[in-house]
This record gives structure tokens, C-alpha cells and sequence, in this order.
């Protein structure tokens, strides 16, 4: 008989998380979230389980993970999407909840998750901001996503003899249930991203989720330390070919033409 796999979803209570989360316990895995509030949507899904604290409270976090470890049974995979959104002293901030935070789980990981058939594996998300500039998100969010992408790929080395696969997701731009409003009142804004992005629509919740429970799957049993960057395509454009795209320029020929020999 097999085993469900339990999965941890750090920062699971809303946005992309609150999509993972859902999806792989419909898919059949038992799910503990971790999160700063109760969602309120946790009673409609008896299969998912949730924890509160603070993923930048380091007693916090490891308070919940005992309650998690010795209430719902060991765990097997983790997903960890927290991301800071106090009003303090941001940069702080982000360095106790996205980088120490991650620091704290990838090695809690190693002495913790359990194989039961499917290989142990941690999925971060991180942001393309780890590798380029996103000029709406400040520069606390690019240096917590760029030390994220670098702390999978130190953990995926230190932590590969003990059995355990660590892999990161960059999502480009991401349509959540939240944002969904956002994008239907502004339809200009939507079509923009589809005419620049290679396969012609915006990235959704979904898409991640899909790519997160294959990165937890046995069938992703040789791959680690690895950055998949989930945007469409978008990061492919040169930015100069890019920016005459969307601009008035968009039909001046740069580029020398090809003489036709004779």
C-alpha cells in the first residue's frame, strides 16, 4: 500500500501558496500550512491542516514545526513561499523571513523530512527579482529573492547525501485569485503582457503549482539545485528588441538588411 506523502506549505494562507496548497492535497497529499493568520478557507478543505506563527520568529517557526511534526505525523516534501509583509524595518524584515527563514527550513529539511517512497524534496519559490530588476518591488524584495535562489543551490550540495533534492521556481509575473479583479479592470494592461510573452498569456497560480508538484515527484528524482524560471518566455526578449516592441519604434529597421548576391 502506498504512503500519503505529507506536505509542509510555508506561507500557504493566501496568493500563490493557498494555490499550491490546495492543489496537491486534491492531488492526494496530506497538507500542513504554515502561516502567520488561520486561512479562513481551511474548513472548506478537511485535508489541510493549519499552523500560525511568524516565519521571521525563529521560536515561532520552530514551535509550529514540532506542533506540525507531532500532530499530523512527520513530513515527507515542503514547499516555502513565506514572504515578509510587516510594517517594520524592511530590510530586516526580508532577511529574517525570506532569507534566515529559509536558512532555518532547508535545514530542519535535512534532519526532518522523511522518504516515503516519493524522495524528499523542498521546493522554494523565489521571483525572477533574484536575477533581474523589477523596478515596482524594492530593493529588500531583490536581495531576499537573489539569496533564496543562491541558498537552493548550497543546500541542494550540502544536503544531497542525506537524500533530500532542493530546487527553486522564479515565477515571472503571476495572476492569483487575488490579482484576478486587477487584470479584468485592466484589460490594456493584460493584453500588454500577452503580446510579450513567447506563449501569448499571463502565468497563473496554477502554472506554479504544477511545476512545484513535479519538482516534488519521484519523476524529478535527478534534478536539484536547479532555478526554473516560469515566466513564459518573457525573460528570453533582449530588452532593447523588447522596448521597440511595445514602442512606436517597434517597425524601424536596426539591423543592417542582407545584400541579395547577384
Amino acid at each position: 500500500m502506498t504512503v500519503r506523502s505529507h506536505t509542509l506549505v510555508v506561507g500557504g494562507t493566501r496568493g500563490i501558496g493557498r494555490t499550491v496548497a490546495r492543489f496537491l492535497a486534491d492531488e492526494g497529499d496530506a497538507v500542513s500550512i504554515v502561516g502567520r493568520s488561520r486561512p479562513t478557507w481551511i474548513d472548506e478543505h478537511p485535508q489541510i491542516r493549519a499552523w500560525t506563527a511568524d516565519a521571521g520568529d525563529a521560536r515561532e517557526l520552530a514551535r509550529a514545526l514540532a506542533e506540525v511534526v507531532g500532530e499530523a505525523g512527520s513530513v515527507t516534501s515542503a514547499v516555502l513561499l513565506q514572504r515578509y509583509r510587516g510594517s517594520g524595518d524592511e530590510w530586516a524584515g526580508e532577511i529574517a523571513t525570506s532569507v534566515t527563514a529559509t536558512r532555518h527550513l532547508l535545514e530542519w529539511a535535512g534532519e526532518h523530512l522523511e522518504d516515503r517512497g516519493r524522495g524528499k524534496a523542498v521546493v522554494v519559490v523565489s521571483s525572477i527579482a533574484g536575477v533581474y530588476v523589477a523596478q515596482e518591488q524594492s530593493a529588500s524584495y531583490h536581495m531576499a529573492k537573489a539569496a533564496m535562489t543562491q541558498l537552493v543551490r548550497y543546500y541542494a550540495v550540502t544536503l544531497g547525501k542525506r537524500g533530500v533534492r532542493v530546487n527553486a521556481i522564479s515565477p515571472g509575473t503571476i495572476v492569483k485569485d487575488e490579482s484576478k479583479p486587477f487584470y479584468q479592470d485592466h484589460p490594456d494592461l493584460e493584453q500588454l503582457y500577452r503580446d510579450i510573452i513567447p506563449v501569448g498569456r499571463m502565468g497563473t497560480a496554477i502554472d506554479v503549482a504544477h511545476v512545484t508538484q513535479f519538482l516534488l515527484s519521484d519523476r524529478a528524482s535527478f534534478l536539484t539545485g536547479q532555478n526554473i524560471v516560469l515566466d513564459g518566455g518573457a525573460s528570453l526578449h533582449a530588452p532593447e528588441a523588447l522596448a521597440r516592441q511595445v514602442s512606436p519604434l517597434r517597425d524601424l529597421q536596426v539591423s543592417r538588411p542582407k545584400v541579395q548576391k547577384v
